[in-house]
């Protein structure tokens, strides 16, 4: 199996997982929770399908998709009383997606002859656009409307993915690379409340 099927497959199954701790902290029935996690997990990918004209999107004629959300959401569900802090594991699994994500959506823009920049806005919306429609639904402001650092992330690594090909680094390298910088980014920028500026000024009462 070629190395990026396994990076898609694994972006499915993490931010299937992400989707269920989301839905969990909202107390939602097995059924919403399935929801949520399908829609976590390929949401993105169906936003950028449409965009690049590839119709019928891809978990349509790929049954496979529906199965990795179903079985990670069921394993998600299953320790989900093993594990106490929902809102770190969250983190965790969405950080872990958003970088698995972002080089699937770079190198379907890659495949296709786009410009770089084209190829990073295509992973940063494979990446970051199935959570923006699960906060949507759980009644959430999407982090990526934010100023915690979550669309940036993808977009540095995106960078930092292209740079390496200008040095006609391995390909498997610059995946790996990419990867663990957007994850890293997300993590470190969490843990010391990195984020972006503020156009809004403070009110004095």
């Amino acid at each position: 199996m070629e190395l990026l099927k396994i990076i898609d497959i694994a972006g499915i199954a993490v931010f299937s997982i992400s989707g269920v701790f989301a839905a969990m902290e909202k107390k939602l029935d097995i059924f919403g929770v399935f929801i949520i996690a399908f829609i976590t997990a390929l949401g993105g990918g169906t936003l950028r399908d449409v965009l690049i004209g590839q119709l019928p999107v891809s978990w349509m004629y790929n049954l496979n998709y529906g199965l990795i959300v179903l079985l990670s959401t069921l394993a998600a569900m299953f320790f989900s009383n093993i594990i106490g802090n929902y809102q770190k594991t969250l983190l965790t699994f969405d950080s872990l997606g958003l970088g698995l994500f972002t080089v699937v959506g770079i190198q379907k823009g890659i495949l296709l002859d786009f410009h770089p920049a084209v190829c990073i806005a295509l992973g940063t919306i494979t990446a970051c656009f199935g959570g923006v429609i699960r906060d949507i639904l759980l009644n959430n402001i999407p982090l990526i409307f934010q100023k915690e650092v979550y669309a940036t992330a993808c977009i540095l690594g995106g960078v930092v993915y292209f740079v390496l090909m200008r040095f006609q680094m391995n390909e498997m390298i610059t995946e790996m690379v990419s990867i663990t910088f957007i994850v890293v980014f997300r993590l470190v920028a969490v843990r010391f409340n990195w984020q972006l500026p503020s156009i809004y000024k403070i009110q004095k009462k």
